[in-house]
């Protein structure tokens, strides 16, 4: 069985330009060493802004690297280079909205700018694409939020199984799963 793989990719121009410190990559990081049980990989991209450095590094992440879970953070808002979701799009085969409007939700309860985050996931082959916040703050509240079915998400679309750590967060199956 191969070894999960999961992908970290801060999308900003400033943290890849080395003039502002990357704080969202390792927020996920730190979150995914406690909530995801062992053994898994961690890929690591820190990339500008834009729709398709987004859709080319994800393309890779799936098609060649072959990341079971790739986890986004940059990007999301309203801004003019804000266009993490339209790179997305480009590569996505299938999108599932109830990720954004879960992570959006749950957000809302802390920060009324919530609504202006443009997260979301799709899958594209075996891969499943999650895409959060730049603050590490709202990235574990997003996390926490949706984590619970990203295991049996990727059992179901093919790939690499991964196992949480049930005192952070207890990942769903169905009995039989």
């Amino acid at each position: 069985m191969p070894l999960p793989k999961i992908a970290i990719v801060t999308v900003s121009d400033r943290a890849s330009a080395g003039t502002y410190q990357d704080l969202s990559g390792p927020a996920i990081f730190d979150w995914l060493k406690e909530a995801v049980l062992p053994p898994f990989e961690v890929v690591c991209r820190l990339i500008p802004d834009g729709a398709d450095s987004v859709a080319t590094t994800l393309q890779a992440l799936c098609d060649v690297e072959h990341c079971s879970l790739i986890l986004v953070t940059g990007g999301t808002g309203p801004a003019p280079r804000d266009q993490t979701p339209e790179g997305v799009s480009l590569i996505a085969e299938r999108h599932l909205p109830g990720f954004g409007e879960t992570m959006r939700r749950a957000n809302l309860a802390e920060v009324p700018t919530a609504i202006l985050s443009r997260q979301e996931a799709v899958t594209r082959g075996a891969s499943l694409i999650i895409t959060l916040p730049g603050k590490p703050a709202a990235i574990a509240t997003s996390l926490n939020a949706v984590f619970a079915a990203v295991p049996y998400c990727l059992d179901l679309i093919g790939a690499a199984r991964i196992e949480t750590n049930p005192d952070v967060i207890a990942a769903f199956r169905p009995k039989g799963a």
